[in-house]
């Protein structure tokens, strides 16, 4: 009977997020979808993952019109699928049951057929709801295991109990030379026991399949799955479980096609690629060199490959229209059609080679092969520096981007070597959006404190005090109690409280007739998910429905808005600054106003999620210097206020103890005045710094002389910042 193999298309979702940051349009789609109706793919991903956001934020559409549009067109021939984060669905608020369910609700209902759903620490409490709720109305839940790897770590000293024989005790006995067993403390080098086993893939896939997942996907999102692992992993998943195993990859480190090939050899049921214009890179293999190994193989892929053909021709020209988002405009491809044209001998051998060599689980020549084949066709070269960091690119180009503002690039390879401890302390999380951001930027920090001759966890960002305490879920390793009362004040796990969830507001705009901003329950679903986005998206649907009734805006009353005070002048008094770049949503004082400690001053959006600012004392505002809309960066003042207390800093020289910058950044809030008296363990000020925020501790019983700097001065390393009186 001859082997068959199920393709899931990412082209229309993943392809063109991870090589043109999601600018494909409706219409390029629609041009797509007579032949995608024609392929007859198993599943096609076109929904999830940065869709939803990008398609309101820069092309102006509605995601759910996506969604329905291509259901419609498909006619139920493939599956459509989409990406989500289990109880975070988008983003990173876990979210209660009601907004979950109501969004797979709609999402089946506009044509969705299955729902891939993954957590970023692989802690299956964070998605069970997700299984659940996807299963109950009649969709396909996609259980994904985030592939990852142990840290590339040296071995570590540990104290162990061994049995040693000695000169027994006592005069006759040592006199007779007898001896005796005795048990003695020995520090030996060990190797730290590996976590990301096969057994620990198998383990969350059958974890999976109990929930109720009617697929089990091993997702490898930074490309990191080598083929020589794939050789034992996928027979393992595929005898754990009676669910069809998919495999998704990506190219980036140089592992895609060659570990693509080996999980076709180890019978996977699913394989996901991308359409040639769209794969390889950063993305998935492309499916015409899938084609000829199955081919060769004698394995039926079951997907019309003339209509792929047609698509193919279509896609280069959408990948034309993408120029301003494409990295390697200047260098494409080249064209090939795997039905029409003849390989040259030397590269139809290539692909014979990576046959042979991958049955006799020869990685280095197997990988050879599917480089000189990827070499022949143009697409990019293998990211050298991900695949020997073992860590995502986009976590290396962070770190780089970042060690660069603070101009402190000389602790990149420290920071990089550090890398395994901090995974380590908090839990060997797996390095994924988010986690390999705050164990990218912890490292730097630990970084600079050794730099400055501080203990190691003497700066954390509130990220990392948050996924220590517990809040973004179980960690695949139990963090150490000591260590998280070290860093965050108690011993005691906290996961994140759901009921703290606070919906957002649907306004009625006057402007536009006293219409709501959401009108049903689709855009009501828009603004919980990506509020700020949806925002601006769904007034310009009120204003487009409002004009074609006859309505004009200017004859509607006026909504107030508040009016920033004038920048010009020195800023002298206390400032609230910006935690983090983002744009202004909207402001809820004014010049003159009181405030009290708790109260919201304004709410702005940064990392696609809305964030309300809240006064951290009793002020009067002074100025606003920012308006809604405004793009704001990290730190930048926001709001003055007037501070009768606040003293301006002193000239003169230093003469007393200082507390000195443990590493360059912005001040985001003093906490104490001249005259202050702190304890140990008192905070003193947060600064930002790797976008991540940082509070200092005095270090013992002080009296505050000066603040030498103010909130929203930018820092450099070792820089004094207050002086305590000698």
């Amino acid at each position: 009977m001859t082997k068959k193999l199920k393709i899931r298309d990412l082209t229309l979702r993943d392809g063109q997020q991870s090589l043109f940051a999601t600018r494909l349009s409706q219409q390029s789609i629609d041009k797509l979808l007579p032949h995608y109706l024609e392929a007859g793919f198993y599943a096609m991903e076109v929904w999830g993952g940065a869709v939803p956001d990008s398609v309101m934020r820069y092309l102006d559409e509605s995601p759910w019109v996506r969604l329905k549009s291509i259901s419609d067109k498909i006619q139920g021939k493939s599956y459509l699928t989409a990406l989500s984060r289990g109880r975070n669905l988008f983003g990173y608020v876990p979210y209660p049951t009601t907004v979950i369910e109501g969004f797979y609700k709609e999402a089946i209902a506009n044509g969705l057929g299955i729902m891939r759903i993954f957590d970023a620490l692989n802690d299956l409490e964070n998605v069970k709801e997700s299984v659940e709720i996807i299963n109950k109305l009649g969709g396909i839940p996609d259980g994904a295991v985030c592939y990852t790897v142990d840290p590339k770590d040296e071995a570590i000293e540990v104290e162990v109990e061994v049995e040693e024989e000695v000169p027994a005790s006592g005069f006759f006995a040592k006199l007779l030379g007898k001896k005796e067993i005795v048990k003695v403390k020995k520090t030996v080098l060990q190797e730290p026991k590996k976590i990301f086993t096969d057994d620990y893939f198998v383990e969350k896939a059958k974890g999976y399949e109990a929930l109720g997942a009617k697929i089990i996907t091993l997702k490898d999102m930074a490309g990191l799955v080598n083929p020589a692992r794939i050789a034992t992993l996928m027979p393992r998943l595929k005898a754990a479980v009676n669910v069809p195993i998919d495999f998704h990859t990506h190219c980036t480190p140089g592992y895609g096609l060659a570990s693509g090939l080996m999980a076709i050899l180890h019978d996977v049921d699913i394989l996901d690629t991308n359409i040639w214009w769209f794969g390889e890179g950063s993305a998935a293999p492309a499916i015409e060199l899938i084609y000829i190994f199955a081919k060769k193989l004698g394995v039926e892929v079951e997907v019309n490959m003339e209509a792929v053909g047609k698509i193919r021709e279509e896609l280069k020209a959408a990948r034309e229209s993408l120029r301003d988002f494409d990295l390697h405009k200047d260098n494409f491809p080249k064209a090939f059609d795997p039905l029409k044209d003849t390989l040259p001998a030397e590269i139809d051998a290539q692909f014979d080679k990576a046959i042979e060599a991958a049955k006799a689980n020869d990685e280095e020549a197997l990988l050879a092969a599917c480089h000189a084949i990827e070499a022949y066709f143009n697409f990019p070269k293998p990211n050298i520096i991900v695949k020997e960091a073992e860590v995502p690119g986009g976590m290396y180009s962070n770190m780089v981007a970042q060690l660069r503002q603070l101009k402190a690039e000389d602790v990149l390879e420290d920071a990089m070597k550090l890398i395994p401890k901090v995974r380590r302390d908090a839990g060997l999380v797996p390095l994924v959006t988010p986690t390999s951001q705050i164990v990218g930027s912890q490292a730097v920090m630990v970084a600079l404190s050794r730099k400055a001759g501080n203990e190691d966890y003497k700066n954390t960002s509130n990220q990392f005090v948050s996924l220590v305490k517990g809040e973004y879920g179980k960690t695949p390793v139990a963090i150490d109690p000591k260590f998280r009362e070290q860093i965050t004040g108690s011993a005691q796990e906290v996961p994140y409280d759901v009921n703290s969830y606070k919906s957002q507001d649907n306004p009625t705009l006057a402007k536009y007739g006293n219409v709501k901003l959401a009108k049903d329950n689709q855009e009501l679903l828009l603004l919980e998910l990506l509020p700020t986005v949806a925002k601006t998206f769904l007034e310009n649907r009120r204003a487009e429905e409002f004009a074609a009734v006859g309505g004009s805006v200017a004859e509607a009353a006026p909504e107030p808005v508040v009016e920033a005070a004038p920048a010009d002048g020195p800023v002298t008094g206390p400032t609230l600054n910006a935690p983090m770049g983002g744009t202004v949503v909207e402001i809820n004082v004014k010049p003159g106003d009181k405030v009290k400690k708790g109260q919201s001053l304004l709410m702005y959006e940064a990392m696609k999620m809305q964030n309300e600012i809240e006064s951290d004392g009793e002020y009067i505002i002074k100025r606003v210097l920012v308006q809604p809309g405004d793009v704001v960066q990290s730190g930048q003042p926001m709001i003055e206020f007037v501070d009768p207390n606040a003293a301006d800093v002193e000239e003169g020289p230093v003469t007393g103890p200082t507390l000195k910058a443990p590493m360059g950044g912005t001040i985001v809030e003093l906490h104490v005045k001249p005259g202050d008296k702190v304890k140990k363990g008192q905070s003193l000020l947060m600064y930002e710094a790797m976008k991540m925020q940082n509070e200092i501790e005095s270090e013992g019983d002080y009296t505050v002389k000066r603040i030498l700097v103010k909130e929203g001065e930018v820092i450099t390393a070792g820089q004094p910042i207050i002086e305590f009186v000698g």
